[in-house]
């Protein structure tokens, strides 16, 4: 009896790590099932073959057919872009992103303390970006990760949130080989509807390689430099012109965000818009 005991104890003392750990992790335990059920229900889309209602209706049945091809992949980001959270913690945002009423959603959180949260899949397209055009791009819910940086848009951000943002930057840049050019916030790319980040450090993540910085030494432009055309080419969509040089100056002047271009202003975008053609 006492040997069976002893078993009884060590097998208690083994199981007792991963009870705790599934305590620990019970607050989001339902949103995490919910999670597994919607992906599981993609996996079987994807797995359907041949796929279910894409058939061409006005096609006759025995003029198409179902050849599958070795060669596809899935869903591989190409740009990232950063927010800041507009709430006063990462709970809030957790919370938050796990209501389904809210219909938002990105793939990581870098909370103030540096804790990393992956919320989506890298693979599957979160709802972060909204309506907004980088480029020609006009969906970049579907070509981008998105990562919320906890902050309510008017305070420092923390050095140990920074750190952990540009290790997780450095890794996302290898594995999927994103382009420099490809890091940018949500106001460059909804310049009309979004301030974020604002007041962010992007100088510093410049130099890790995350997005363009301009020079020390800046040279004066041409006479005939086009800036509405500079300032397309780095991307902005200068539909609404004087939204596009608030996000410009937003992210690269940050001491004066008004609607004009002011002969400093010029140099700096000078500089950029060549690292970006």
């Amino acid at each position: 009896m006492r040997f069976l005991n002893k078993i009884y104890r060590i097998s208690l003392f083994l199981v007792l790590p991963s009870f705790v750990l599934s305590c620990s992790m019970g607050k989001y335990a339902a949103s995490n099932k919910i999670y597994k059920n919607q992906a599981k229900d993609y996996a079987n889309i994807i797995k359907a073959a041949p796929p279910a209602g894409q058939e061409i209706t006005s096609l006759a049945a025995d003029q198409q057919s179902w050849v599958g091809s070795v060669n596809f992949g899935i869903r591989k980001p190409n740009f990232i872009i950063l927010h800041h959270t507009a709430q006063n913690s990462s709970d809030q945002t957790l919370k938050t992103f796990i209501i389904a009423k809210t219909q938002v959603s990105a793939h990581y959180i870098i909370g103030r303390d540096g804790k990393v949260f992956q919320m989506v899949n890298d693979y599957l397209r979160a709802q972060h970006a909204g309506v907004g055009k980088w480029g020609n791009d006009t969906d970049l819910n579907s070509s981008s990760l998105g990562i919320e940086i906890d902050n309510n848009g008017d305070e420092p951000y923390a050095d140990a949130q920074i750190k952990s943002l540009i290790e997780v930057l450095t890794v996302l840049k290898k594995r999927y080989n994103i382009p420099t050019a490809n890091f940018i916030g949500h106001a460059d790319i909804a310049p009309t509807r979004k301030p974020d980040p604002n007041k962010f450090p992007w100088k510093v993540l410049a130099k890790k390689g995350f997005g363009f910085w301009y020079d020390e030494v800046l040279l004066m432009p041409p006479a005939d430099f086009d800036t509405t055309l500079a300032l397309r080419i780095i991307g902005y969509d200068v539909k609404n012109l004087s939204a596009a040089i608030i996000a410009f100056k937003r992210h690269f002047v940050q001491t004066d965000i008004t609607p004009v271009l002011t002969p400093a202003d010029k140099l700096i975008l000078f500089n950029l818009y060549k690292k970006y053609m």
